[in-house]
């Protein structure tokens, strides 16, 4: 019994450690906001017509291209090549917001209802942050469930291409509010309890938690004031 605490000790990292990473962890996903917000501004103003003209194609294009970059942080997430691998995917995610953005801008109020979906997002994280902190054990038991979501989730999206359901997509938005906080709090809690050593790659699994939780909030609340944008 004394082996094996001893080995247990050994293994975990120091709350100094642990500590550190988490520091490191918030103020790359607060760097991350940058581009992404530059990207997001870049993106009001562009023309997503490409997108409309064949909307299946373009959906599989955009999630290649998201997934080959994550591919490529999570490669390069011991150096610094892992950073600017981050900083590009996030510009290339604020981009990506231009259609739902210049959406919700043409609505009325539709700069409120951004900010709503802003600050529902902000209070989702600091919750999320706090059970974190305050759950004294390592919450394996999360990762078997967020996989088996995530699977589900990702084979929705695509039946969704092809059924274009407007019922069937707000539900999955919802789905994804669900999985979205239960990622964010799962990462939290293997920064704090040191089962994730590594900042860019907590990063990366954050920002795109947030992303989601943002854009999902977002396209529900535009649907439940009667601006359904499918």
């Amino acid at each position: 019994m004394n082996y094996q605490s001893q080995n247990y000790q050994i293994a975990t990292p120091s709350n100094e450690i642990r500590m550190q990473v988490l520091k490191n962890t918030y103020f790359l996903l607060a760097l991350s906001m940058i581009p992404t917000a530059i990207g997001a501004i870049f993106g009001i103003n562009m023309s997503f017509d490409f997108l409309r003209a064949s909307p299946i194609m373009g959906t599989i294009l955009l999630l290649g291209g998201m997934y080959f970059m994550m591919f490529m942080v999570q490669k390069n997430k011991d150096s610094f090549a892992g950073i600017v691998w981050l900083m590009a995917f996030t510009f290339i995610m604020g981009l990506l917001l231009g259609p739902l953005l210049q959406y919700a801008l043409r609505v009325p109020n539709g700069s409120s209802l951004i900010l709503l979906a802003a600050l529902l997002t902000s209070a989702v994280f600091f919750v999320m942050s706090a059970v974190a902190f305050t759950v004294k054990k390592e919450m394996s038991f999360l990762t078997n469930f967020l996989t088996i979501g995530a699977i589900v989730l990702f084979i929705a999206i695509i039946a969704n291409i092809f059924l274009r359901m407007p019922g069937f997509y707000l539900m999955i938005c919802g789905a994804f509010v669900i999985f979205s906080s239960l990622m964010i709090l799962w990462q939290l809690n293997q920064i704090v309890r040191g089962g994730e050593t590594n900042y860019i790659a907590a990063t990366l699994t954050l920002y795109v938690s947030i992303y989601n939780l943002f854009t999902s909030l977002l396209q529900i609340i535009l649907a439940l004031t009667g601006n359904d944008r499918r």
